[in-house]
């Protein structure tokens, strides 16, 4: 077994039944398994993705988060090469095949993430440089400017981190990290992982050669507050990791603003 594709799943069937039915439509030729890890989804998404012929199914009775969730993905998996595939996204003939050709050819690199673009094709900033407060206002602003951001993901980079939603990883360097940290229940873990493998001396590679669509914002068009507030526990904890002298400045203004503390958080 050479790769093993992850796929984490919250309450969000008919994403994964499209995302699945793009892997079964044509398939990679690199030999791979593919895990669904349910994180105690009510819509029938598990029972879904267990008719599908050569998916493994792992159900959890609640919602670990989804750097937990990736994590028993890879534990249940045999892979050298670990795919973290978000249920939202559709992935194009030879895809995926084309991003393992690449992180192949780069032995000094331990993550590859393709170039992610929406359904009308416009494109996602999925890669930027480690979170600090002038780094955020950047991206932020790259963000908010597509001509910026289609030009930016038209060309090879060897940012500090690439998008969770499709990310490519060697087993060996994950492992070597502990897997995704956990204390992120949801967002800014990808940007943890890449800088983490990156204090480690291994390259983190963006590729435009790789186009993956993504359907993002849908969780977050369900539930805005919860992914609003999921968000900056997030951002909390990062700079409590990796930014402690900043930490206190992030809180101050997140309280000014009245989005610290968020449900009992401190």
């Amino acid at each position: 077994m050479i790769l093993s594709i992850i796929i984490v799943s919250f309450n969000a069937r008919i994403d994964l039944e499209r995302c699945l039915a793009s892997l079964r439509a044509a398939p990679p030729q690199t030999p791979h398994e593919i895990v669904v890890v349910d994180n105690g989804s009510s819509d029938g998404s598990a029972a879904s993705a267990r008719r599908c012929a050569g998916v493994t199914v792992v159900e959890r009775g609640d919602n670990a988060g989804f750097a937990k969730a990736n994590n028993v993905g890879i534990r249940a998996s045999r892979g050298e090469l670990i795919l973290l595939l978000n249920s939202d996204t559709i992935v194009p003939p030879g895809a995926i095949d084309h991003l393992v050709e690449i992180l192949n050819a780069r032995p000094d690199a331990a993550i590859a993430g393709p170039r992610l673009v929406d359904g009308q094709g416009r494109a996602e900033l999925s890669f930027g440089r480690t979170l600090g407060p002038l780094n955020e206002l950047r991206q932020k602003w790259r963000t908010g400017r597509p001509r910026v951001v289609e030009a930016l993901t038209r060309r090879p980079h060897a940012p500090d981190w690439v998008s969770g939603a499709c990310l490519l990883v060697r087993r060996a360097d994950a492992e070597a990290v502990g897997l995704l940290d956990e204390r992120y229940f949801m967002y800014i873990e990808d940007v943890d992982f890449g800088v983490a493998m990156r204090e480690r001396g291994r390259a983190v590679i963006f590729t435009p050669e790789v186009e993956v669509v993504h359907l993002r914002g849908r969780s977050a068009l369900a539930a805005p507050r919860a992914t609003r507030e999921a968000y900056r526990r997030s951002q909390v904890a990062y700079y409590e990791k990796r930014r402690p002298g900043w930490a206190w400045a992030l809180k101050a203004c997140l309280r000014l603003r009245g989005e610290w503390p968020v449900r009992g958080r401190r």
